[in-house]
């Protein structure tokens, strides 16, 4: 396969609607050596300069055709505000099903809380009196990674590896949530 000049790799990436980090997610190449290769301020290797192609080729010719973040994600994204008490949110995913909700302050997604996590908390050694009343905010996990609903299948495949669900957002809002059971429904 012959490739085009590396000066050809933004213009490709933004042919294909992804950002930076959407390509290092899928390429495994990281998001600072991207940059660099793009602004020309490095000689990248042959291995890169290949990988950055064949991965940007395999999502033009994704097998998803087309199918977006916003195509596979749950819509209805349920979710508990930072401020309230890990009861609180126990109880929300006792009675959703849900094993991990994404936390947040306002609209903001600030943070994510999961059964594992709470379940980890008791194994630390707090009380379950002690983590009832202890407000979400300051045991939350990081937060989920947002992407655009315009996302291709590619990239959150290649995303969703590296963490428990990924939240899909329309300018700026939180639209829908995409987990490992969205991308099993796919098959």
């Amino acid at each position: 396969m012959r490739f085009p000049p590396t000066s050809e790799i933004r213009k490709m990436r933004k042919a294909l609607d992804l950002t930076q980090t959407q390509l290092a997610a899928a390429s495994g190449i990281s998001q600072s050596t991207i940059a660099k290769i793009e602004k020309n301020t490095i000689s990248a290797g042959y291995d890169t300069i290949v990988r950055l192609f064949e991965t940007m080729e395999a999502m033009k010719d994704d097998d998803g055709k087309g199918l977006t973040a916003a195509e596979i994600a749950s819509k209805g994204v349920v979710s508990i505000q930072s401020g309230e008490h890990v009861k609180a949110a126990s109880d929300l995913m006792k009675s959703t099903g849900f094993s991990q909700v994404p936390v947040l302050t306002g609209e903001l997604p600030v943070g994510s809380i999961s059964e594992k996590s709470i379940l980890g908390l008791l194994r630390q050694g707090l009380t379950m009196d002690e983590l009832s009343n202890t407000t979400i905010s300051k045991v939350m996990s990081d937060p989920y990674p947002l992407v655009s609903e315009t996302t291709p299948l590619a990239t959150i495949t290649a995303m969703i590896s590296g963490c428990d669900a990924i939240l899909v957002s329309r300018k700026g809002s939180v639209i829908g949530i995409i987990t490992n059971a969205d991308m099993l429904k796919l098959i």
